[in-house]
């Protein structure tokens, strides 16, 4: 375990690293809603965007470069940038005294390296060797939360998932993809005949097919034996975090037309009998999740109910038709706060916690 002690009554100094990015723009916003448990909030961006002042609760702060200096006095640092730039600053930032809260990719399989959600797996916080914490993946992040309360009280044993992920997740660019097809398609009637969506959207952007119109069953690059790494993804970090390295993962990415709020199909076996009042009782109880499951009224979560919201909502918790120790469900999650920037801001907080001690 590695950062500095903080001092008595001192709030201690955080810095957000890619603060003018994506997911650094909602961190931002999250700050200013949650308590306010630190002293200076630091924003640390690129060369490019030094200078800029950006709002954190109520008060403009200027952007500083990316640099040694930069980490001088944190005593917990928010990394929201690519896995390079983790790879090669988050050490750095260790080194000068703080403890590194990571959202890429670069650290979370790393055995030295926890990967933490609160709700699940708090504990492991306080054993970083490295000084780095990990936060998963958005797409495991937005069903997690959920199994993890199922399997704390049925013994999870296998997971078949297929996930519906909005665009956001691929950035900026993945957006602006979107937005620039739906303009194209508008009030047209393309979508009637092979190929004439293709043909009139032309480049698909960051996405091996078109948006607009359409689903694209793959999110990531491509692995060995034909799998995309968000597949893999969903297996390992799962894996990892609940304290299963045996258990069965099999996933399908789907990348959907929806700009933000990831949402997951799941079959879920378990070592134990469950039923859906079961099921109901622990999921309604669970920290972090919302249970929102009436079909007959046409109550269930979509990603247009659930954007911009924290927890992960869950609806059409059916008991399998061949297995009694086995679920379906449905699940979603915003991608951009609880599948990024609040569980990094969670992770954080515990952190703040302990060093106050």
């Amino acid at each position: 375990m590695t950062g500095r002690g903080g001092a008595v009554g001192r709030k201690p100094t955080l810095a957000v690293v890619g603060a003018t990015g994506a997911v650094g723009t909602v961190m931002l916003s999250i700050l200013s809603e949650r308590a306010d448990i630190w002293g200076e909030i630091r924003l640390i961006a690129s060369p490019r965007s030094a200078g800029r002042k950006l709002s954190v609760r109520g008060e403009q702060v200027e952007v500083v470069a990316l640099g040694e200096e930069a980490f001088d006095g944190v005593d917990i640092a928010m990394f929201d940038v690519p896995d390079e730039v983790s790879a090669q600053w988050a050490p750095i930032a260790v080194g000068k005294g703080a403890v590194v809260v990571d959202n890429s990719g670069a650290f979370r399989m790393d055995p030295d390296v926890p990967l933490v959600v609160p709700e699940v797996n708090a504990h492991a916080t306080r054993l970083r060797p490295r000084g780095i914490i990990a936060n998963p993946n958005c797409t495991t992040l937005s069903m997690i939360v959920a199994m993890g309360a199922l399997h704390a009280e049925f013994g999870l044993q296998e997971m078949i998932v297929s996930s519906y992920q909005a665009v956001s997740g691929a950035g900026k660019e993945g957006v602006d993809t979107l937005r620039e097809q739906l303009a194209l398609v508008a009030g047209t009637e393309l979508g009637t005949q092979p190929g004439d969506v293709r043909r009139a959207i032309g480049d698909t952007g960051p996405f091996p097919g078109p948006m607009a119109l359409n689903v694209v069953p793959f999110a990531g690059s491509l692995k060995e034996d034909g799998w995309s790494s968000e597949e893999l993804k969903v297996r390992n970090e799962s894996r990892k975090i609940l304290g299963l390295p045996e258990l069965r993962v099999t996933a399908t990415c789907v990348r959907v037309p929806v700009i933000t709020t990831h949402s997951l199909a799941v079959h879920a076996r378990f070592e134990n009998k469950v039923t859906v009042a079961q099921a109901h009782e622990i999921l309604a109880a669970a920290p972090g999740v919302v249970l929102c499951d009436n079909p007959a009224e046409g109550e269930f979560p979509t990603p247009a109910d659930v954007v911009g919201t924290d927890p992960t909502w869950v609806g059409r918790v059916r008991r399998s038709l061949d297995d009694p120790r086995a679920l379906e469900l449905f699940v979603c999650g915003d991608n951009l706060r609880k599948g990024a920037a609040l569980n990094t801001a969670q992770i954080a907080e515990l952190v703040a916690a302990e060093l106050s001690v």
